[in-house]
């Protein structure tokens, strides 16, 4: 799904725009972080999934002149490949320490994404993550017509990071973001 057109207009530059400059955050994040420098970006989706099977979501709020949700959503045995090159030992079964590190990799994505849509992010709050698994679950986070997902694959299984935004009503300059 795309955003809706008051958020990409009080954007100051396009959807697109929007994608790549996450897409290059979000691998960055992995490879400062995570020590993963071969995440592979994926194409788009019309209909991103929002069921999870044996999967963990970490999710962040945003409040403030855009409100709305970052989530992370990962299979389990992926989160613990993530959570193994974050701490730099091999992590063998999904505990409080994967929580905590799809909890940080979801909130610098939420951060990154902060930075784009204001001036320095400062009229932008972030929650404390909120994070979520389990065997099936899903996760509707607001009206798809106001999201983006970015969809990554890493160690042969894909991952999504996605965003739900609605803009309020104080004006934001996020062209002037590079």
């Amino acid at each position: 799904m795309a955003l809706n057109q008051a958020v990409i207009e009080s954007l100051g530059f396009t959807e697109d725009e929007l994608t790549s400059r996450m897409t290059s955050n979000i691998q960055e994040v992995f490879s400062t972080m995570v020590g993963m420098d071969d995440l592979q970006h994926l194409p788009r989706q019309d209909h991103p999934p929002i069921s999870f099977e044996n999967c963990v979501t970490a999710m962040v709020g945003l409040a403030g002149t855009y409100n709305g949700l970052v989530c992370l959503h990962a299979p389990l045995n992926l989160a613990m490949v993530f959570t193994s090159g974050m701490l730099g030992m091999e992590v063998k079964e999904f505990d409080d320490d994967v929580r905590d590190a799809i909890g940080e990799i979801a909130n610098m994505a939420a951060g990154s994404l902060k930075q784009h849509l204001s001036c320095g992010g400062a009229d932008i709050r972030l929650s404390t993550p909120s994070v979520v698994s389990g065997k099936e679950y899903s996760v509707a986070a607001g009206n798809p017509a106001d999201s983006f997902t970015l969809h990554f694959a890493a160690e042969g299984e894909s991952f999504m990071v996605s965003a739900t935004l609605e803009k309020q009503g104080h004006a934001a300059c996020g062209a002037a973001v590079g």
